[in-house]
């Protein structure tokens, strides 16, 4: 898995101009499966996320989870992120999940995130998708299931 995580005020998505899901404060995680992922590797990502400690505290330090700050997850399916530029001027995408397979890993990373007691909305899987969101810091990781 490739996923992009942002720490957010605010987050949302939309589809052909309709507001499909929206968040306040917490996670908004840009999410591709890649072709080599297995359950295992969507399962620790799972965990990684929902183990973060990167809120502020009263001292201002990165010390805080998610469920600390009673935060919400805005999660959206992003096939894009493995795009492979290295060699001509378009992206390759064959590092990616085929969707059918994809579809179900994203779901089971996402009801993993809903077991872990964490309010999940997300996307629709496939569509193209209008995102807004409010960074908050900014706050900017990317975490992968593996090294590349």
């Amino acid at each position: 898995m490739k996923i992009v995580l942002q720490r957010v005020s605010s987050a949302g998505v939309s589809v052909d101009g309709q507001l499909v899901a929206e968040i306040k404060q917490g996670y908004l995680l840009l999410v591709c499966v890649m072709a080599e992922d297995e359950t295992q590797d969507i399962l620790k990502v799972a965990e990684k996320i929902a183990k973060l400690r990167i809120f502020e505290d009263d001292d201002e330090k990165m010390n805080c989870s998610l469920s600390d700050v009673a935060g919400e997850i805005l999660s959206i399916s992003q096939f894009t992120l493995a795009g492979e530029v290295r060699k001509g001027n378009r992206p390759s995408f064959t590092q990616a999940r085929r969707p059918e397979e994809a579809s179900a890993l994203f779901d089971l990373f996402n009801s993993t995130l809903r077991s872990a007691g964490f309010p999940v909305k997300t996307g629709v899987f496939g569509a193209h998708m209008e995102v807004s969101l409010v960074n908050d810091g900014p706050v900017t990781l990317v975490i992968e299931s593996k090294r590349r």
